[in-house]
């Protein structure tokens, strides 16, 4: 099965969380929540959803700051940003400040749902062109369908996780510093510990795609520096 798309929901109202957080899962969505800007930021700093639906008005950090900070931190995921104002210059400012989408309270599910899909799909088609398929022993890397298997059994991965193997893989046998990692895979600038959140990640990738994530085969440390997808063992992929 193709891994579910991630929605990050931030709003400082528990009830809106609740409703909002159940009809996502029911639509095929995995959803992580926050109830204020900066725990919005701290998940933030562990994982990168597909897309981020974000209240305006929230009690720390307003959704007009959280967006600029995310923009500005280099994450390219769509943002939704969910309102009570609906004036035309609260929405310009809104567009202005990164969102890809405006929605007035109160709205039915079925629209936000709409439109979710449709930032996806526009997500999707932004994706630069690369080789379609690497292929390494028994790990098979589709990037196109953005699908992983590993001795034919399909791995299910995050969207960083996937674009984390993607990336070594593509430079296999190469040593990546975790400034490589950041800049290739979220950009120039950072919200927290950078350093913490890549081991963080290539911790859940290990899990995923090594049998003993603890002597990993294909992704290994480089102590003092930062990783490499090892090609040691005579294992080069292979693009078709």
């Amino acid at each position: 099965m193709m891994a579910k798309k991630t929605i990050m929901l931030v709003d400082d109202d528990p009830d809106i969380l609740t409703v909002l957080q159940g009809n996502l899962s029911l639509a095929g969505f995995r959803v992580m929540t926050a109830g204020s800007g900066r725990e919005a930021l701290r998940l933030l700093d562990d994982e990168s959803p597909d897309l981020l639906i974000l209240d305006l008005s929230l009690p720390d950090l307003d959704g007009l700051q959280i967006c600029r900070r995310v923009k500005n931190a280099g994450f390219d995921f769509p943002i939704i940003m969910l309102t009570a104002r609906d004036s035309v210059a609260d929405k310009v400012l809104g567009f202005e400040c990164g969102a890809d989408d405006y929605l007035v309270k109160p709205f039915a599910f079925l629209e936000l749902e709409a439109r979710i899909k449709t930032c996806l799909r526009r997500q999707e088609k932004k994706v630069e062109p690369s080789p379609d398929c690497l292929h390494c022993g028994g790990l098979k890397i589709d990037h196109a369908a953005r699908r992983v298997w590993l001795k034919d059994q399909e791995i299910v991965l995050t969207r960083k996780e996937f674009d984390l193997l993607y990336f070594l893989a593509l430079h296999a046998g190469e040593t990546m510093s975790r400034d490589d990692l950041r800049h290739a895979l979220w950009g120039e600038k950072k919200l927290y510990s950078w350093s913490r959140t890549i081991d963080v990640h290539i911790q859940h990738l290990r899990q995923k795609i090594e049998q003993d994530p603890e002597k990993p085969r294909w992704i290994v440390t480089i102590t003092g520096v930062g990783y490499r997808f090892d090609v040691s063992s005579g294992c080069k992929p292979q693009f078709y």
